[in-house]
């Protein structure tokens, strides 16, 4: 084994070490909305207008369609580190991808896109 080789698998194994320490993965995004009401009389309607909220809302796209959901503030506390994790999911994954094209590049002795 190369010594380059020893530095793909050293890295490899620190991507799978960080894999394995995901929970829960949630897709989309948690925000913080402001909203009108239906009632024309009510004081978000002013100008300038005082706005309901802040509501917490999740937001993810479901068989191509945005789907929302408003959140309590526990629950925002509760997935907030299951929507983090799938953020880190996805680097890790791309992080792995990337080792893989140099490894094989390098064992193969192609060249690498420009």
């Amino acid at each position: 084994m190369k010594k380059s080789d020893n530095n793909f698998e050293a890295e490899r194994q620190r991507i799978m070490a960080e894999l394995a320490t995901i929970r829960f993965v949630l897709p989309g995004s948690v925000t913080e909305r402001w909203s009108r009401c239906g009632n024309p009389g009510c004081s978000c309607h002013d100008e300038p207008p005082k706005l309901h909220g802040p509501y917490q809302t999740w937001t993810r796209a479901v068989k191509g369609k945005t789907v929302t959901r408003n959140l309590t503030q526990d629950q925002v506390s509760r997935y907030t580190p299951w929507l983090e994790d799938a953020r880190r999911l996805r680097q890790l994954v791309s992080e792995l991808k990337e080792l893989s094209l140099r490894a094989a590049n390098q064992t193969e002795n192609w060249e690498s896109p420009k």
